[in-house]
């Protein structure tokens, strides 16, 4: 038995064990943020072991890793760590094990296994721990100390097992922690963007706890601090159908008061301190506790601004075609009565002007009619346009033919640069938005000022413009342009004696059925303005998608190609009606579902050349529903969601979708959309297959093979890794992969393109210090060697 002389050095190095136990646990209970828990639990780890080098590893549910954090290693060290081929093998050994491991030297014992080595550091002594919450593990702290180091005692090892544990409960709170701030965020966000306003009041006191950013705006608070913000909502007044003025919270307390369940789509004017007063539906219910006691209540307040601002533009519109049509009337009336007096019937040279201004009327109103025809067509996305080959100089000699013969004027002049590929148009459609640019370019100008047409190449696209110097259009107007009916008032820009506020939405219309974009540019009031379009050049790969042709009399006896089959999958009857029809009047043949478990059968048995997929399906993901086709199929699939959240649109794309729409669309966006994702998913892949050491692609079965063994990819992985080595022996650019493979601006972000590279080293089992199949060039992009096959074959 030991004395008590001889307990009390034992006493005091244990009280001092536990001592530092305590210290290494408070301080990783400081903080409920994830990332600096772990790397707390991290650093803590190694100062209590008094390690030199500490790795935390954090796993997810399925037991792979999810973090790697570092302490006492440099970031250089750390990057090299993540690149080092084998090193989860490495890791996931440790993670087999049913508890702690402590080692002399780990070099040794990696040896003996014929596992790899951690060579990047100078490490001997080791010690491992694994942490554990009910029983499964999820990370482990690895511990090691320089070559020379003394080992590990059997107290080390107790006292990490300790912290472990405790480390364990800290971390679960913080991941806990971290998923409700996700969540939370996850739906303020949602409310924050949602199109109707929304207010909370509290039940008690009526007073406003939150308010979303279209309440803001609705009360004219937005850009104020919260507290402001929500005190000026509070008392913003408002007129109830009855005539009654009162503050929101006191309606909130009202409704409370009042006993009832709900106020149901009451329209009301909100009084607002400044600006005119709005017109708004309001729907408002109280939310109850689990002991029947109102807490708050919730109000969704809709603007009905627009739908008014509407409703005038209708009214507006069938005032406007009522005199258009009614001029041209009294002319045409006017002008046969006096035809047919008897006094004029001696004078054939009054007569002949009397039936020329008959025809001239006439014609007025048959353009008039034509783009309320055209309108309608556009409306339900049957607009008729036939592209085809053909050159822009024609293009626009034609129209400035049919401008100036129809009594246009202008100075104008022509910068249409030399050797300018064909493009695809409806030679009469486009030299209908030309006139229609001329024509405002003229009506909007001084006399005489001049009017520059010029055209450049665009990418895959001819740019035409047309510039005047003429009063320019204000700021707040341009992105109303191309709205139907849109016109301005007395001096405002698009004021005019002829002008329908059609033209422009027409122009509009036809450029995008053509696969282009239209828009408009001005610096302002008296500064001139500039309306550009595009249209796509004639023999790019994969154009030609299907269209909506012009009426044939007589059904033809040719047979044409097979159209695109396009799968549809959308909970919603009514749009998936409306997506099946804009697709067999664009051409496309439709496959259609509102069943995301028909889904698969449907992919193997119509095999589609694309996939329309909505977001949100009841009892199932939209993306995680794409995941599992492009597993098995290499489409290209568009998602149509009514939410265009950042966030979501960047997962989307990320996990390998193509293009992304917002609803509600137009049908020809839709086509045009559809017809770019054919575009960029028919490029040509080479027949022969790629071989580099151990690596064989092979084109015609989608499938690369390392050392024998299949590799398996992601779509988006994939579609790098044949640009690259179908490129083989040429560099390309950060631009022209995102380009290619994500379809994206070849100025974006290039960090995509990173990742996919990492991501696809790590599968090869290279890394970006010693690549051997994926190299590097600073600052420009990467290239893969040339293909063995290929160079022997051109021996």
């Amino acid at each position: 038995m030991q004395s008590s002389e001889e307990m009390t050095p034992e006493n005091s190095a244990l009280r001092e064990r536990l001592s530092r136990l305590s210290q290494a646990t408070l301080g990783i209970n400081e903080s409920l943020d994830f990332d600096s828990v772990v790397q707390q639990v991290a650093d803590n780890a190694r100062a209590l072991s008094e390690a030199d080098y500490g790795i935390l590893i954090m796993v997810d549910s399925p037991g792979g890793p999810e973090n790697l954090l570092t302490s006492g290693i440099s970031p250089e060290d750390r990057e090299l760590l993540q690149e080092m081929p084998g090193r989860w093998e490495l890791f996931s050994h440790f993670r087999q094990l049913p508890g702690p491991l402590r080692l002399e030297d780990v070099a040794s014992y990696a040896r003996g296994l014929g596992l790899p080595e951690v060579n990047l550091l100078p490490v001997g002594p080791f010690l491992s721990a694994p942490i554990r919450q009910s029983g499964e593990s999820i990370g482990y702290i690895h511990l090691a100390r320089d070559r020379d180091g003394l080992e590990f005692s059997r107290e080390d090892e107790e006292t990490l097992v300790m912290f472990a544990a405790q480390a364990a409960l800290v971390i679960a709170n913080a991941r806990r922690h971290r998923e409700e701030q996700r969540a939370r965020a996850d739906l303020e966000a949602l409310v924050d963007m949602s199109p109707v306003g929304v207010l909370v009041f509290d039940a008690l006191t009526g007073l406003l706890r939150m308010a979303n950013g279209e309440a803001r705006r609705i009360g004219g608070v937005r850009g104020m601090p919260d507290d402001r913000a929500l005190n000026v909502l509070s008392n913003l007044s408002v007129r109830r159908p009855n005539g009654i003025e009162i503050s929101l919270s006191a309606l909130a307390l009202a409704l409370v008061m009042s006993g009832a369940q709900r106020l149901q789509a009451e329209e009301m004017v909100v009084v607002r301190r400044e600006g005119p007063p709005a017109t708004v539906l309001v729907n408002a219910t109280p939310m109850y506790s689990t002991d029947g006691e109102a807490v708050s209540i919730v109000a969704i307040v809709q603007d009905m601004t627009p739908v008014e601002e509407l409703e005038r533009s209708r009214t507006d519109f069938l005032a406007m075609v009522s005199h258009e049509l009614r001029a041209p009337l009294v002319a045409i009336r006017g002008s046969a009565t006096t035809v047919l007096d008897d006094a004029y019937a001696s004078d054939p040279a009054e007569m002949r002007q009397f039936l020329r201004i008959i025809v001239d009327q006439a014609d007025r109103m048959r353009g008039l009619i034509n783009d309320l025809l055209d309108v309608a067509r556009l409306e339900i996305g049957t607009l008729p346009v036939a592209p085809g080959p053909a050159t822009v100089n024609d293009l626009v000699d034609e129209a400035r033919n049919v401008f100036l013969n129809g009594g246009g004027r202008g100075n104008l002049s022509f910068d249409l640069s030399p050797g300018l590929p064909q493009v695809m148009a409806d030679r009469r459609r486009i030299v209908q938005v030309l006139c229609n640019l001329l024509i405002n370019a003229a009506r909007y100008s001084p006399a005489g000022s001049p009017i520059a047409v010029a055209a450049r190449p665009d990418g895959v696209h001819v740019a035409v413009s047309v510039s005047d110097q003429g009063r320019g259009i204000p700021a707040d107007r341009l992105p109303q342009l191309f709205r139907k009916f849109s016109r301005g008032d007395g001096a405002e820009w698009g004021a005019g004696p002829d002008d329908t506020g059609l033209g422009l939405a027409i122009c509009k219309g036809i450029v995008e059925a053509h696969g282009g974009r239209i828009w408009a540019e001005s610096e302002g009031p008296n500064r001139g303005s500039r309306f550009t379009f595009t249209l796509p050049v004639a023999g790019e790969v994969g154009y030609g998608g299907p269209r909506v042709d012009a009426p044939r009399s007589e059904p033809s006896s040719e047979v044409g190609p097979e159209p695109a089959r396009v799968l549809a999958v959308d909970d919603n009857p009514q749009t998936l009606r409306y997506i099946r029809d804009a697709l067999t009047r664009a051409g496309y043949a439709p496959v259609v579902t509102g069943d995301h478990n028909e889904v698969h059968q449907l992919m193997a048995t119509q095999r589609p050349q694309l996939v329309l997929l909505d977001l949100m399906l009841p009892g199932a993901d939209g993306i995680e529903l794409m995941r599992s086709i492009l597993q098995t199929h290499d489409v290209p699939v568009i998602f149509l969601s009514a939410y265009g959240q950042e966030e979501v649109v960047t997962r989307a794309f990320d996990m390998g979708a193509i293009d992304y729409m917002v609803k509600p669309f137009a049908p020809t966006e839709l086509a045009a959309r559809i017809r770019s994702a054919l575009r960029r998913t028919s490029r040509p892949e080479p027949v022969e297959p790629y071989v580099a050491g151990d690596l064989v692609i092979d084109y015609d079965l989608r499938q690369a093979s390392l050392a024998g063994q299949r590799l398996a990819f992601t779509p988006t992985e994939y579609r790098l890794l044949a640009e690259l080595s179908a490129s083989g022996g040429r560099v390309l650019s950060y631009g022209h992969l995102l380009e290619q493979v994500w379809g994206a601006d070849p100025e974006a972000d290039p960090r995509p393109v990173r990742t996919v590279v990492k991501n696809l080293r790590r599968k090869l089992g290279e890394g970006s210090s010693s690549p051997r199949y994926i190299f590097t060039e600073p600052r420009v992009g990467y290239r893969m060697a040339r293909s063995a096959s290929r160079s022997h074959g051109c021996d």
